[in-house]
């Protein structure tokens, strides 16, 4: 039996561009805990049978959009601290991305589009370290990359 090829947490890496249009990428420090969720947003319709309009309709299923979203949590460090706060007050997008490292070739390396910095938490606890919580939202579907 042929074990799975699977991925280490430092090898789905979440990169913000610091500098608009610099191309230039940087992990924003301090985070443990990364998440990614791509949602399809779902309509329904009811299709009656048109020959028997007594029996159930069928409901029918299409994408409406859809739309990713990326959470995250660490620890609150000095090196992000300016990056992030700016982003949030700033109210705009950055240009973001999620590397893939341990990708194979040909599949899918970079999702990189803008995003929001929807929301910031910070926790204090005596005797443990400040704490963050964000919620970034692309702003449209990300471009994948593969792997050359």
């Amino acid at each position: 039996m042929a074990r799975a090829t699977t991925a280490n947490f430092h090898q789905m890496v979440l990169e913000v561009e610091v500098t608009a249009g610099s191309g230039i990428y940087s992990k924003l420090c301090g985070l443990t805990s990364r998440g990614i969720n791509r949602q399809s947003n779902m309509q329904t319709s009811e299709v009656p049978d048109c020959d028997d309009e007594s029996l159930p309709a069928v409901v029918e299923r299409a994408v409406q959009s859809q739309e990713v979203t990326i959470s995250a949590s660490g620890v609150w460090s000095a090196e992000s601290h300016g990056t992030i706060l700016d982003w949030w007050d700033g109210g705009a997008t950055k240009s973001i991305r999620i590397r893939h490292v341990n990708a194979a070739v040909g599949t899918p390396e970079y999702e990189t589009g803008n995003a929001y910095l929807v929301s910031i938490s910070n926790q204090a606890e005596r005797g443990s370290k400040v704490t963050a919580e964000i919620s970034i939202e692309f702003d449209g579907k990300p471009t994948i990359t593969d792997k050359s």
